[in-house]
């Protein structure tokens, strides 16, 4: 088990910036791929990027404006995010998987292990 704890979000104007944190306590966090999901109210959740040894993607929305990146000597994953629109707007989640994502299920939320509380983001037009 992993237990995953997001912190960073708030309330920003659009064109802002903000830097996600997810700390990880548990099992051995380098060899995890971890995730970053947000979900809107009325909306399914959403993968925004991930992060693996297989290497980083992203959705399409947010490519060119968010940056995920880890430290495995802290256990912590960020999501940074930038030119932040008022659509970006939503409950970010960290997620976990013990071993690799690829390009073909990193996207699924049904594989990812483990999941944080979430952290609200709300972007102001």
């Amino acid at each position: 088990q992993v237990q995953l704890v997001e912190s960073g979000g708030g309330l920003v104007q659009a064109g802002g910036s903000l830097r996600l944190s997810c700390a990880a306590s548990g099992r051995t966090f380098s060899n995890s791929a971890m995730g970053w999901f947000r979900q809107a109210p009325g909306k399914e959740r959403d993968v925004v990027a991930a992060i693996s040894g297989s290497g980083t993607y992203y959705t399409d929305s947010v490519k060119g404006r968010f940056t995920i990146s880890r430290d495995n000597a802290k256990n912590t994953v960020y999501l940074q995010m930038n030119s932040l629109k008022p659509e970006d707007t939503a409950v970010y989640f960290c997620a976990a998987r013990a071993g690799a994502v690829y390009h073909y299920n990193y996207y699924r939320p049904g594989v990812y292990d483990n999941w944080g509380q979430g952290t609200q983001v709300t972007v102001s037009s």
